[in-house]
């Protein structure tokens, strides 16, 4: 073994293998371990094997047998181990082929244990193989300084996306600022974007910075790049490229240092061939891509998905419910087109209107006013028909009230409610006006 640039160490009986690694765990990077020991050893090899499964699973087992079966060889793979090999077909060569995979192995799985927090903290849920495809992607490109465009249906999580790439890139501690595409009028969009001088255009009553200034030095996401109407995309080529805006009314160039994000539920390809986006625009936007998968493609990550978000929900209002089986069941069977957001908000409906700590299927259909549509094995999935009212004025009640339950706790201060729940001020603006909320009625009750 020390030939393979292994240093070895041999212990004789379980104990003092055990004892060995409660003092020595961080400096061992792989154990050989045989099924039998000696007539005075109380257990086995693969006795052994699953309390180190237990207490020591970042390190991996190889199992050696000298009477190996398949009933052994099945057992030892189910409780973890790494690989086995029978003693009757050893050598040098099996054994440093057998170690290097091993070791290899492990540290992928290791490196994929560390995405999936990573995902977790930055509220990406899932442990599917997309999912840490997706982790992989958001840590090699935000290491650099490209353009990423961030694609993917509604719903599946693109802006989470963008500030993840944010967080693990040289300009974490700079602005994060997102462009909500759809928002800006043509009229304002330069002004909004580049800022303006006083007296440059009626109501340009003093001197503005925009949002480009604003992200100077961070990172910029331009949200819903797809809606971006085609006689506008010209005024970012320039922006984009030469790192260069000028106010309106200015005769001076500003330089700029903004890495750009750019999101989308539109295919960018088809609207370059229908002549709706140019090309010129995508391919600086698009250095490098991250598509989010559908939730129909992860389906596997539904279940944490309903226990993070009850969580969630647990903890704000101080309460023990969670998910029968039948209703777990239940969720995962459906389609999901709203992919994450709309599941997230079933659940918070589900919860928020159910009286019971255990929540079962038959509950999900009471308090949604509606029979989902199970996802059928032979065909293409079904799923809650737009045309349901009845689920969408459940799910805006739900949203109302807890904008409202923010609103009252902040006094009414539209900043720290955006932010207690987790939206910009401007969507929050959006959903106030929506919702027909008198915001003044909070500050009053907090000026009482």
């Amino acid at each position: 073994i020390r030939s393979f640039g292994y240093e070895a160490d041999s212990v004789y009986s379980p104990a003092a293998a055990l004892d060995y690694l409660e003092k020595e765990h961080r400096n061992v990077g792989i154990i050989l371990l045989d099924i039998e020991f000696g007539p005075d050893s109380q257990i086995n090899g693969l006795d052994l094997l699953e309390t180190l499964r237990k207490n020591y699973i970042s390190i991996p087992v190889v199992m050696i047998s000298g009477k190996g079966t398949i009933e052994s060889a099945v057992r030892a793979t189910k409780l973890g181990a790494a690989n086995f090999i029978e003693k009757s077909i050893i050598s040098k060569d099996k054994i440093k082929s057998v170690l290097n995979s091993s070791v290899k192995r492990v540290s992928e799985a290791n490196e994929d244990i560390e995405i999936l927090k990573f995902l977790s903290a930055s509220g990406l849920i899932g442990k599917s193989k997309r999912m840490i495809e997706v982790g992989d992607s958001i840590i090699r490109y935000g290491r650099t300084d490209l353009n990423v465009l961030v694609t993917g249906e509604t719903g599946t999580g693109k802006k989470l996306v963008a500030k993840a790439i944010h967080s693990v890139s040289r300009r974490a501690k700079a602005p994060f600022v997102v462009v909500d595409i759809p928002n800006i009028t043509t009229e304002l969009f330069q002004s909004e974007l580049f800022g303006h001088l006083r007296g440059s255009f009626s109501g340009a009553t003093e001197t503005k910075k925009g949002i480009f200034q604003e992200a100077n030095k961070g990172t910029l996401l331009l949200d819903e790049i797809g809606e971006l109407p085609l006689s506008l995309q010209s005024n970012l080529l320039i922006p984009i490229e030469e790192k260069i805006v000028r106010k309106v009314g200015s005769s001076q160039n500003e330089e700029v240092d903004i890495r750009f994000i750019s999101a989308t539920d539109k295919d960018l390809i088809v609207s370059m061939k229908e002549s709706r986006f140019r090309e010129q625009l995508y391919h600086r936007l698009r250095e490098c891509e991250i598509r989010l998968p559908s939730l129909a493609e992860r389906r596997e990550d539904i279940p944490d998905i309903v226990a993070h978000y009850c969580q969630e929900n647990n903890n704000k209002f101080k309460e023990l419910k969670y998910f029968a089986d039948d209703a777990m069941s239940y969720l995962y069977e459906q389609s999901w087109k709203g992919n994450v957001r709309e599941l997230a908000s079933v659940v918070r409906v589900v919860l928020q209107t159910s009286t019971k700590e255990r929540v079962e299927a038959d509950d999900i259909k009471k308090a949604l006013g509606t029979t989902l549509s199970v996802r059928a094995v032979s065909s293409m999935p079904t799923s809650i028909s737009d045309d349901n009212e009845t689920l969408k004025e459940k799910l805006a009640e739900v949203d109302k009230m807890e904008i409202e339950a923010t609103l009252q706790k902040y006094n009414g201060n539209v900043s720290r409610s955006a932010a207690a729940l987790k939206v910009s001020r401007e969507t929050l603006h959006n959903k106030i006006r929506r919702y027909s909320i008198d915001v003044a009625v909070f500050r009053k009750k907090a000026s009482v």
